[in-house]
């Protein structure tokens, strides 16, 4: 049997054809790092990534924080809906007539007539 052996591409075969082929036609990065890696660039790429990070972060807490507030404005209405609500049932039940009613039942009663004052002789 004979081994198992690679076939080699030319280098023409693998920037001929296709999308990638043409990308790395118009940008050959062999010219860039030509006389070695450009290091007085470093900086501002390291600079730029940070601000790009920073700027990814800046995003995604921004819309935590719209989420957070939508949800906490739904909490809002319900609790002055809540609130509105409870307000008027207070305001119903202390009528004076509602409030009679109430203490019917225990056995007090309004009075029909004005309170007499009792004058009591200083002997």
């Amino acid at each position: 049997m004979a081994a198992n052996t690679y076939k080699l591409k030319n280098a023409s075969d693998v920037r001929r054809g296709g999308l990638f082929g043409l990308l790395d036609n118009l940008i050959s990065l062999n010219t860039l790092f030509k006389e070695g890696v450009p290091v007085h660039i470093l900086p501002h790429i390291i600079f730029l990534t940070a601000l790009g990070i920073f700027y990814i972060g800046n995003r995604h807490y921004t819309e935590k924080t719209i989420r957070k507030i939508n949800a906490l404005e739904v909490q809002v209405e319900d609790l002055r809906a809540d609130f509105t609500t409870l307000k008027s049932e207070y305001m119903y039940a202390t009528k004076q007539s509602e409030v009679a009613k109430q203490v019917d039942r225990l056995g007090l009663h309004v009075l029909k007539e004005p309170p007499t004052k009792i004058i009591v002789p200083k002997e």
